[in-house]
């Protein structure tokens, strides 16, 4: 470790590296926009991020030269022996944007990594800062990745015909000339497929679902975290255990329970067995909220006359909204994107969830894009909601990490 501690071995081997992680990422983003084959190499990009890498640490007192000669040698030698290879039926306009491309976003983030080391010896400060800043950039890319890139396929592919689908199935790119055609796929599900009654349904029952939730882990999230009673230790912490059980063992009880009682392929049903999965949660989040709020509001109010009713309404769900705002976005969004349950459940088409009307899709007389379109609508809404939210959530969730 100690032979990297010097900014003239620490520069380049970062350098390398980083030229590979980026070379990749603009590879594969240029290739699902173009529709074009456009790969990565591995070792010219390990070889040019090491020079540039060197040339940029070496100009480092100034920016834009160093930038600017680090930048020229990887545009220079991009064709043929650079970190971006072509296809043969790949235009040499495409390599161009995709080269600047990658010299642009090189040069400017490699210069925040880097901007810091000297040439010599490093402090460990100064070793680890570069190398907290090379892993967080690669965090960032990475992640981002796994999530964008699904979510953009799925998108992707909803807008296309059947056609197109065939004619090169790993074509992601799309012509815009078509207008209103490109929404063909999405026309249809609600047309023919009734999505729109899926929507509805699993609207529905997400609400009833949070509302049912709350009834039942407001009380006993105060209970625990409040009251003392026999056994109330044990019970909280016991409150996950359902959880250590696997749903898949439970579905054949519950199929042949609710078979027997007429609950089968029934709203109410749905809405009886999904609590059962969201109220230990609920009941876990709460509680932890509940102990830090302060005893001595509580006891206030006591001794002013309310009853211990009238001081959860009036006292501790007031003070409580941003927990229960967290517990009710969570619980919406379990039993929005639940499948085993409603797949297990529902046989009625008229009853369907999203996601059970989603796998209702999958299959080989149904072409692909509606599948797609389909996730795309299951997703979209739940994102949105979780995205304007979020910071409610976040507050929701650490608010009673402190007490007081």
């Amino acid at each position: 470790m100690s032979a990297f501690r010097f900014g003239y071995v620490t520069g380049p081997v970062l350098g390398a590296f980083w030229m590979m992680v980026l070379a990749i990422t603009v590879a594969i983003a240029m290739s699902f926009a173009t529709g074009d084959a456009i790969r990565p190499s591995i070792l010219w990009s390990l070889v040019w991020g090491a020079i540039a890498g060197g040339l940029m640490l070496i100009f480092a007192r100034s920016v834009v030269w160093g930038a600017l000669i680090g930048a020229s040698v990887v545009l220079a030698l991009t064709v043929g022996i650079g970190p971006l290879q072509i296809g043969d039926a790949t235009g040499w306009a495409t390599l161009a944007i995709g080269a600047l491309l990658l010299i642009v976003s090189f040069a400017v983030s490699f210069w925040k990594i880097a901007s810091d080391l000297p040439q010599g010896a490093l402090t460990r400060h100064e070793f680890e800062g570069a190398l907290i800043k090379f892993l967080t950039g690669f965090g960032y890319i990475f992640f981002t990745a796994i999530v964008l890139i699904p979510f953009y396929v799925m998108v992707m592919t909803s807008l296309k015909n059947q056609s197109e689908l065939i004619q090169n199935p790993l074509d992601f790119s799309i012509d815009l000339s078509k207008g209103t055609e490109l929404f063909r796929s999405y026309d249809e599900l609600f047309t023919q497929f009734n999505f729109g009654t899926y929507l509805f349904n699993s609207f529905f029952i997400s609400v009833l679902t949070v509302f049912i939730t709350l009834a039942f882990a407001i009380p006993g999230a105060y209970a625990v975290a409040r009251l003392r009673f026999s056994g109330q230790a044990a019970f909280s912490r016991s409150i996950l255990l359902i959880y250590m059980v696997p749903m898949i063992v439970l579905a054949l009880p519950i199929y042949i329970a609710f078979s027997m009682t007429g609950l089968r392929n029934s709203f109410w049903g749905i809405v009886m067995i999904y609590p059962v999965t969201t109220i230990p949660v609920a009941l876990y989040m709460l509680q932890g909220y509940f102990r830090g709020l302060p005893a001595e509001i509580e006891e206030a109010g006591l001794m002013d006359g309310l009853t211990r009713l009238k001081v959860i309404w009036k006292i501790t769900l007031p003070l409580s909204l941003p927990a229960m705002a967290s517990v009710s976005l969570y619980v919406f969004m379990i039993a929005w994107n639940e499948f085993l349950l409603a797949f297990m459940l529902l046989d009625d088409p008229t009853k369907f969830t999203l996601t059970r009307g989603i796998a209702s899709l999958n299959s080989s007389e149904i072409p692909r894009q509606h599948l797609m379109a389909g996730s795309v609508i299951a997703t979209v809404p739940i994102m949105a909601l979780f995205l304007g939210l979020e910071k409610f959530m976040t507050k929701g969730l650490t608010a009673g990490s402190v007490k007081g």
